[in-house]
């Protein structure tokens, strides 16, 4: 299942209008074009691309393309036509294999001021033990 380009430019119509509409309440513009910061949100969720791998190759910030692609995500999900089934949908016999991705992303520690998040001390399973 893929995405056509009637349906990429429906969404990307829908995304347009709703920009229009944040965009008239003022604030800064957008750095990328409705469909770009579309294309980038669908690479994303794709390929599992960095954010800055798609910044360098739409020459912006890496926090740009975040903040784009987090406001395209949000508003992908709040749209009918890209939402995913309910619960009962998905349990009719309609649908024979769901998969789920479970893939793990890595959390940066903090390099500076460690101490603060850290207390330096480690519980070995044995001594875990001993607490008993």
């Amino acid at each position: 299942m893929g995405l056509n380009l009637p349906h990429f430019e429906r969404l990307s119509g829908k995304l347009r209008l709703i920009r229009k509409e944040v965009e008239s309440k003022g604030g800064r513009k957008a750095k990328l074009s409705v469909e770009d910061t579309l294309l980038a949100t669908l690479s994303y969720l794709r390929e599992y691309r960095t954010f800055a791998h798609l910044a360098a190759t739409y020459e912006i910030d890496p926090s740009n393309m975040y903040r784009a692609i987090k406001w395209c995500e949000d508003e992908l999900i709040k749209m009918e036509e890209t939402s995913i089934p309910g619960l009962e949908a998905l349990c009719s016999n309609k649908y024979r294999v769901l998969t789920v991705d479970v893939t793990e992303c890595t959390i940066e520690r903090p390099k500076e001021n460690q101490r603060d998040y850290y207390s330096g001390k480690k519980t070995t399973h044995n001594e875990a033990a001993n607490y008993r």
